[in-house]
């Protein structure tokens, strides 16, 4: 990286190489010693005499490192030998094998022989002379009903060349491929052995915190295990072409790639451009994974080179330009949610963001990707869309103490930490690309054990996936365990076609209503879990009610001050501010439980009207009014045998970035909680798929997505909640909520160290740090807010509706 001089024996080997990314190599045959030891020096220059070079790879948008930082070795080949082949093997049995020899002689023979990758013959072997001189020369056979490559099935096979003569096998390589057609069919869409194919991508650039872009095999085998696992079946080499072993991964595992010429903003000149096309084509050219070339990024376009990649691959894969119009292809980067609804209804280029969603901190990647997949999917040429990017690319300086360096906020744009580590939207993106569509939004009364399911697979049938299910039953929030216990489980198949809608017939046991949840889990024809989804069966209002009668009575008592009103009852003393009507503290013998400055109406200015207090029959009623912006009534119940009740309601005008009621408690008092709901991972609004029902337990952490990787994160909301137990120094309390789809706010996640000024990424939360509430705000990505992102991300319509939710508070434990 990125000018190289190599010398052998103190002699240039040959001309000094430009340019980073790119395989090269010498004849060194003249300038060995056959005997003794044998000199071999490398220069390399981080800047380039090349202006070019310096502006498409050095000012580009991407860490810059210099040295030597992928393999080298020698390789020894007889003087008449096969340089390399060229594979080009479709669908329909075709095969074509561009053979490129060097010093060939008059009678000798080139022979290729098909393979599995187990070494079986696949067909006979073919064969042609060879022309006594150097440069390409083309076999061909044809062979029935190959097994194809894709990325659902990746089967490969391998070629082995031999040249030789009547007296020996001369030389003989062996080469990998797979039999699969592409096809970019103007207005549209892209095809992959007839089908039409939707490209579920992320964009990957090679680094590891500790190594930067040198890689070892287990950090290529993470990734792309890593995008299979998120039900990705694509990839974008951003912004330069990878190691090869990480294509030959792809080959294997079954992942579509972009292969890209460097270049950001800035281009190769053509001195330095027809050379780096040529070494990056002829490297790569026979990966079945790769199905376009990039001819460069966000206008590092030199369109002298457009034509150069057709010259070296006889596929004569797509040339595309990201983010702009070109060869029938509209890859525009960041498109808002209007762009999708208008390249949806007027568009004629095949459509497929090659950077979309971007993933700066908690925002972009699997926030609002629900409503722009489901504009892509009914977009006439839509052919899917490539996130940035997979991982935050944080180095660590171990000339700065061993800090995590981002770059400011350059860095941390990743759906995965730099050690890999998972964030919320590695979720959310696993369910909404799931192959298998499950759409149902809940378990009701009508629930008869059918499901509706679609299989959005493009060449697996349903019937070559498993589909397990469980019905289950949760702890208590007073015991220590968050397992579930299985109360029945069984199988069930499916027999769909890709493309194809149907109904899963679980056949439920009678008793399946007794149960407190149902999950749903997807294997595929890998064995590997799709998805898993999950339901609560049991309302809300019906776990609340267990709750209200688990004490013995006790009388109710009240003390009342100037300033306050107290409420006594199991030995729980609750302190009521009368000028606020606030809650201010709960006193359990001699501790303080500093739960406090609440209900306060989220969001909203409101003023106190009306304080009041009175006995109605066995119960204590404590009640609060207040007016403003919006209006609130809180009603506080307190009756022998029961838990504190607090019922309350609520209304407000206009668009709301949240709805909902707060109290206050001290950051530095709290431990953890525990919670029943969706988890583990915080939501937003436009980002709650990906998180499972149950039980889950977080210990409190301070983390920022993106800076500390600390997940699950501790603060922000969580969806579906029906109660949570609040961990601290002082007393632990629990929180029943009677309500269906309440969210939880537990405080407010810290700001980033490089927040960006347009607060996109960062969003808003009520002043309180513990909240019920009814509606929760969007998040925005790097370069859009969530205004612009689809209907998921717009504000809450309050439209002056009156809410309404009921709280247990349970500090006996």
């Amino acid at each position: 990286m990125t000018d190289t001089k190599v010398s052998i024996n103190g002699k240039l080997a040959g001309d000094v190489h430009q340019g980073g990314f790119y395989r090269f190599k010498y004849d060194i045959t003249t300038l060995l010693k056959p005997e003794g030891k044998n000199l071999l020096e490398v220069t390399v220059d981080k800047v380039s005499e090349n202006a070019s070079i310096n502006k498409a790879e050095r000012t580009s948008d991407f860490w810059i490192f210099g040295g030597i930082f992928r393999p080298v070795y020698l390789e020894t080949v007889p003087k008449r030998f096969i340089e390399r082949v060229a594979v080009n093997a479709k669908a329909d049995g075709r095969f074509q094998l561009d053979v490129y020899g060097q010093n060939l002689a008059a009678g000798d023979i080139i022979e290729a022989q098909v393979k599995k990758i187990t070494g079986e013959n696949v067909g006979k072997a073919f064969a042609i002379k060879a022309d006594a001189v150097n440069g390409p020369q083309s076999l061909e056979a044809t062979f029935s009903n190959p097994l194809l490559w894709s990325s659902e099935f990746p089967n490969l096979y391998q070629v082995v060349v031999r040249i030789k003569n009547k007296q020996q096998i001369i030389h003989q390589v062996k080469q990998k491929f797979g039999f699969r057609t592409l096809e970019l069919r103007n207005g549209d869409g892209f095809y992959v052995n007839g089908e039409k194919m939707i490209l579920k991508g992320v964009n990957r650039h090679s680094f590891w915190p500790e190594s930067g872009r040198t890689l070892s095999r287990e950090v290529h085998l993470m990734d792309v295990r890593l995008m299979k696992e998120m039900n990705m079946n694509a990839v974008r080499m951003s912004h330069y072409p990878p190691d090869a072993e990480f294509l030959d991964i792809c080959d294997s595992l079954g992942l579509y790639v972009i292969n890209e010429l460097t270049g950001w903003q800035a281009k190769y000149d053509n001195t330095v451009g027809h050379r780096l096309v040529k070494e990056l084509v002829i490297r790569d050219v026979n990966h079945p994974s790769i199905i376009f070339w990039a001819n460069g990024n966000e206008g590092g376009f030199n369109t002298d080179l457009d034509n150069d990649y057709a010259l070296y691959d006889p596929q004569k894969r797509t040339v595309i330009h990201p983010w702009e119009k070109f060869n029938g292809t509209d890859t525009k980067h960041y498109p808002d949610y209007n762009y999708m609804v208008k390249a949806a209804t007027s568009g004629q280029e095949v459509f497929f963001p090659t950077e979309f969603m971007h993933g700066l901190y908690d925002g972009g990647a699997g926030a609002a990707l629900d409503d722009f997949w489901n504009q892509m999917l009914i977009h006439p040429h839509g052919a899917g869309g490539f996130i940035w990017a997979l991982v935050d690319e944080d180095v660590i300086r171990t000339d700065k103490n061993g800090i995590y360096d981002g770059d400011g906020n350059h860095a941390p744009d990743g759906i995965v930490g730099p050690h890999r580590e998972k964030e919320g939207s590695f979720y959310a993106i696993k369910e909404i690309w799931s192959p298998v569509f499950i759409n149902l939004p809940k378990i009701d009364s009508d629930f008869n054990g059918k499901i509706p399911v679609e299989n959005r697979f493009s060449f697996t049938d349903l019937d070559q996936c498993t589909f397990k299910w469980k019905l289950v039953s949760f702890p208590s929030a007073n015991t220590e365990s968050t397992k579930a216990t299985v109360n029945a489980k069984g199988a069930v198949t499916s027999r769909l076609k890709p493309g194809a809608k149907g109904t899963l017939d679980l056949v439920l046991p009678k008793s399946w209503a007794q149960s407190d949840a149902l999950y749903l889990t997807v294997y595929g024809a890998d064995k590997k879990e799709i998805f898993t989804w999950s339901w609560p069966i049991k309302a809300a209002r019906l776990i609340v009610e267990k709750q209200e009668t688990t004490l013995n009575n006790s009388e109710v008592k009240v003390e009342e001050t100037k300033q306050s009103l107290v409420v006594k009852q199991y030995g729980i003393s609750y302190y009521f501010e009368k000028a606020s009507g606030y809650l201010e503290k709960v006193v359990k013998g001699n501790t303080i439980v500093s739960l406090s400055k609440g209900p306060v109406l989220a969001g909203v200015n409101t003023e106190l009207k009306n304080f009041s207090h009175q006995a109605e029959g066995a119960k204590y009623i404590v009640e609060s009014d207040y007016q403003g912006a919006g209006h609130l009534h809180a009603r506080w119940i307190f009756e022998a045998g029961k838990l504190a009740k607090l019922e309350y309601q609520f209304n407000q005008q206009g668009d709301a970035d949240f709805m909902g009621i707060t109290f206050n408690y001290p950051e530095d008092k709290i431990t953890g909680m525990k919670y029943l709901g969706r988890g583990p991972y915080r939501v937003w609004k436009n980002r709650l798929k990906g998180q499972q029902f149950g039980v889950w337990h977080k210990d409190y952490n301070n983390s920022i997505t993106g800076e500390t990787w600390g997940y699950p994160e501790f603060k922000g909301y969580h969806a579906e909640v029906n109660w949570v137990r609040v961990e601290n120094k002082e007393a632990p309390f629990t929180v029943y909520i009677a309500d269906e789809d309440t969210y939880l706010q537990m405080y407010r996640p810290a700001r980033e160290a490089a927040a960006l000024s347009n607060n996109n990424v960062e969003p808003a939360f009520p002043e309180g740090n513990i909240g019920f509430l009814k509606g929760i705000s969007a998040i925005g990505t790097k370069f859009q807010s969530a205004l612009l992102l689809g209907p998921q991300s717009q504000k809450n319509k309050t439209d002056g509706k009156t809410f309404k939710g009921t709280l247990l508070f349970d500090f006996n434990q």
